[in-house]
């Protein structure tokens, strides 16, 4: 068993297709992806309803740009080791170019948070020295503010 992180989304407003998160694992790491929380807080009461696309890619090999850069994973385990990836938040501009592969994409209606718990079958499995995004397929109608976190292991 690995060590495991809650990679945290902090409150964000959105108004673009984004990177949610970009992580890049390290050489000698695999990271594999537990689940995913996100929720909005903007939206309550809004007249248009919205369905947003979320989408898991691995592959990229040029970095987005435009967020939040050094961002910290927390260990879930009080005093473990540092995580060893590069985290980025929220990049305006899309990670890109590569053999970019699609792990999973799911419909999200802005009602209610959006959780998706991987069974040990469907976990994403991000190989060492692989860039890896979660994905807001196309830009909200208006601004909104996400936030979240990603439960992750790191195994090396």
């Amino acid at each position: 068993m690995g060590r495991h992180y809650s990679l945290p989304l902090v409150s964000t407003a959105v108004t673009a297709a984004v990177d949610l998160a970009e992580i890049v694992t390290a050489a000698t790491h695999i990271c594999i992806i537990h689940s995913i929380y996100l929720h909005q807080s903007t939206e309550a009461g809004d007249a248009q309803e919205e369905q947003l696309r979320l989408a898991f890619k691995t592959g990229q090999t040029t970095s987005g740009s435009g967020g939040n850069t050094g961002v910290t994973p927390v260990p879930r385990l009080l005093g473990d080791a540092a995580h060893g990836m590069t985290v980025e938040t929220f990049n305006t501009t899309k990670a890109s170019a590569g053999t970019i592969v699609t792990h999973g994409a799911w419909p999200w209606n802005l009602r209610q948070a959006f959780e998706k718990i991987f069974t040990p079958e469907t976990k994403i499995f991000i190989p060492p020295s692989t860039r890896a995004t979660l994905e807001l397929v196309a830009a909200p109608a208006d601004s909104v503010t996400f936030e979240g976190e990603i439960l992750l292991e790191v195994i090396g």
